[in-house]
């Protein structure tokens, strides 16, 4: 290839404390490029071939396992996110010791905090601490980077911010990015893997460069600085006690103002302690959902045995 065409990227794997990389960046960047690139030099040293690299030391794989791309088989009734849900379960399913697993925008064929529920959940999973997980494949095993049994080498190529923070929470999970730098306007993609999570994800960068008009990646930016604006404010609010469905002074149901009654005052007034218990510092975005759901569903239940009554 001519000088400057390749830029060379080094892959450290291994079941322990490398077992598992989350890469996040912006696209066209090269993530896909360094899965395959993972995945087919992979392939070449368990045939014997020779292999692209200035120095190369693989184990034996006894399987590769991909998800990467959008497919669907309408024939068959199946929607994309299901092929790739489908596809996801088989990985999870037979994945071992001794296997490589690449996957790639696991959880982006439904709505955002779902899909990251699920990538966050599989990565989970393939780390070895995910609850309840059954032996399975791992003949009567669990991966733990606290044991000689070890885990699959896992590349998890993202966009959801969020999964970066499982580096700080499970050993042998680590992060890593594609490097971009902006110019002027527009964005320089270096195509060079580092240590650390994404600042951001260019995602308007790359429509301008796809030939989107101008008047709508013009629009996109004012729509992204007003989203962000929106989403600060409301975090300076939910950090100041102030936007809360709660009131923490009266005890109150904010939203239920005209049913102030005793039933309502003795669960606002549990769920407030439970709100003032709550170590901010501490919490995940997808515990802090969760939470949220707990207590939606609950205030659900309450009406409608009050209807019932």
């Amino acid at each position: 290839l001519p000088p400057g065409t390749l830029v060379p990227n080094d892959v450290n794997l291994n079941g322990s404390n490398r077992q598992i990389i989350v890469l996040t960046g912006p696209n066209m960047s090269g993530k896909s490029t360094y899965l395959r690139q993972t995945a087919l030099i992979a392939v070449m040293a368990q045939m014997g071939s020779f292999v692209p690299a200035a120095e190369a030391r693989i184990g034996i794989l006894d399987q590769l396992f991909t998800r990467i791309g959008a497919s669907d088989r309408l024939a068959d009734g199946e929607s994309t996110f299901m092929v790739e849900m489908v596809e996801t379960a088989r990985i999870l399913h037979h994945a071992t010791d001794r296997s490589l697993v690449i996957l790639d925008e696991v959880g982006r064929g439904t709505s955002t905090y779902d899909g990251i529920s699920i990538a966050w959940a599989c990565l989970e999973y393939l780390h070895g601490s995910a609850e309840g997980q059954g032996a399975g494949p791992r003949s009567g095993k669990e991966f733990s980077t606290n044991s000689s049994v070890l885990g699959p080498k896992v590349l998890f190529a993202t966009h959801y911010f969020e999964l970066t923070q499982l580096a700080d929470k499970l050993p042998g999970v680590l992060n890593a990015h594609v490097s971009a730098r902006e110019w002027g306007d527009d964005v320089i993609f270096l195509h060079k893997m580092e240590p650390g999570p994404a600042d951001r994800a260019y995602g308007i960068h790359v429509a301008k460069l796809a030939g989107v008009p101008k008047t709508v990646w013009k629009r996109a930016e004012s729509l992204l600085a007003e989203f962000e604006k929106k989403r600060q404010g409301k975090d300076s609010q939910e950090t100041s006690g102030q936007g809360l469905l709660f009131s923490p002074v009266s005890d109150v149901l904010v939203a239920d103002s005209g049913n102030q009654d005793k039933e309502n005052a003795r669960l606002i007034s549990s769920w407030i302690e439970e709100l003032r218990e709550l170590n901010l510092d501490g919490i995940t975005p997808i515990q802090a959902l969760l939470k949220l759901q707990m207590w939606k569903i609950h205030l659900n239940q309450t009406q409608e045995e009050r209807k019932k009554s």
